[in-house]
């Protein structure tokens, strides 16, 4: 029996997946096998020697220890692309919202009240205060073309828009499902030059903190507007206060509101409603639970932030799984105690993430004793060994 624990509540289309005979799960379930969380933090957690695997039911992974996470061999999921259409929508929300002056227009109405029959006079008169551009034939620049990225450079085109994309990261997959209308914009100078609205889809790392900046916005056009639906601390909101204040940038539209933007003349703050909809919660919660259920039950490893995807087929003997630094001769030790033990091996898989590697044993064997598993576990580098 593997034991679930739940640090949100979760979609029951995702905790549905579980086997009732093989899994128990609740939001109070001691000595976790695995955990499920979306946004509760993570950081102060205490990692027990039994946890194996924790699936975040989104795409950040912020809220998550992730270096101690590998430190201890506990892989760690996210559910890209699960919440990328709920995020895609808020983005084209936020591209109307900050080009027509929609909200402070509606605010601008409920002072209309009680005027009467003079309330459509008012409204002719006053409309020319909320005045903006149409989307079409404008300039957009998508930074960072994953999941998300891509679903808003496809619909922004449809609705007459010219997109630039920027990513030199993108994958294979991502690639082949961006419009051939979309432009490759060959660096982030470019497209800072020529977009008329920029959105920021990309992870928070050492490298993309503060990336929008004094200087960065410097190369932007006048008047451009600016979308976070990403994170935070993209975004220097200091450089940011200052862009909207001189006039450099005319709107910016953040779904992580801090302190410091709110209440900012042109600064739209919504709050975190990005992935927000039934169905995200639903294919981010089902997404995380078939992961989970496929890497304890097979050892498979789909969708991890901080070990290699391994897709492994069924299997016939016992399963050795062991997570491992990513060092040399690691295969031939790890190997060694099972040949010794004159076991078959029938297949072998080694594949690596930075400085983290897993690899996978497949025996014919009915069953396999623990002086194997422990040799392997005493091979230094060897962090978690696991038999299926």
């Amino acid at each position: 029996m593997y034991n679930i624990k739940t640090l949100n509540k979760i979609s029951s289309i995702g905790t549905d997946c579980f086997d009732k005979n093989k899994y128990n799960i609740s939001d109070t379930t001691e000595n976790a096998d695995a955990v499920m969380v979306r946004s509760i933090s993570m950081h102060e957690y205490p990692f027990d020697s039994n946890l194996k695997a924790i699936a975040r039911a989104g795409a950040g992974v912020n809220n998550i220890p992730v270096e101690e996470c590998s430190k201890k061999g506990i892989v760690v999921f996210n559910t890209p692309g699960a919440n990328a259409n709920a995020v895609k929508e808020m983005v084209i929300a936020g591209l109307l919202l900050s080009s027509r002056k929609v909200i402070p227009a509606i605010e601008w109405a409920k002072t209309l009240k009680g005027n009467g029959g003079e309330v459509g006079k008012m409204v002719e008169k006053g409309k020319s205060a909320f005045t903006g551009p149409e989307l079409s034939g404008k300039t957009l620049g998508v930074i960072g073309l994953g999941a998300i990225g891509i679903l808003v450079a496809n619909t922004a085109h449809s609705l007459g828009m010219e997109v630039y994309g920027f990513d030199p990261f993108i994958s294979v997959d991502s690639a082949w499902n961006l419009s051939r209308a979309i432009k490759h914009a060959k660096s982030l100078k470019e497209i800072y030059e020529v977009s008329d609205y920029i959105t920021v889809h990309v992870p928070l790392n050492a490298d993309t903190k503060y990336m929008i900046n004094s200087e960065s916005i410097a190369d932007m056009k006048d008047s451009v507007r600016l979308l976070n639906f990403a994170r935070a601390e993209l975004v220097h909101d200091g450089d940011m206060i200052a862009a909207l204040e001189n006039g450099k940038v005319a709107a910016y539209v953040t779904d992580f509101p801090t302190d410091e933007v709110i209440g900012v003349e042109g600064v739209i703050a919504i709050p975190h409603l990005g992935a927000s909809t039934p169905e995200s919660e639903d294919n981010c919660a089902y997404m995380a639970a078939k992961e989970l259920i496929n890497y304890l039950e097979n050892g498979s490893i789909t969708n991890s932030v901080n070990l290699p995807d391994v897709e492994l087929g069924s299997k016939v003997g016992v399963r050795i799984c062991v997570i491992h630094k990513n060092i040399p001769n690691m295969l031939s030790q790890i190997s060694t105690p099972v040949s010794e033990k004159n076991i078959n091996i029938e297949t072998m898989i080694n594949k690596s993430k930075k400085d983290y590697a897993y690899t996978v044993l497949d025996t014919v064997a009915d069953k396999i004793n623990d002086e194997v598993i422990n040799a392997i576990k005493k091979i230094d580098g060897v962090i978690r060994v696991r038999k299926i």
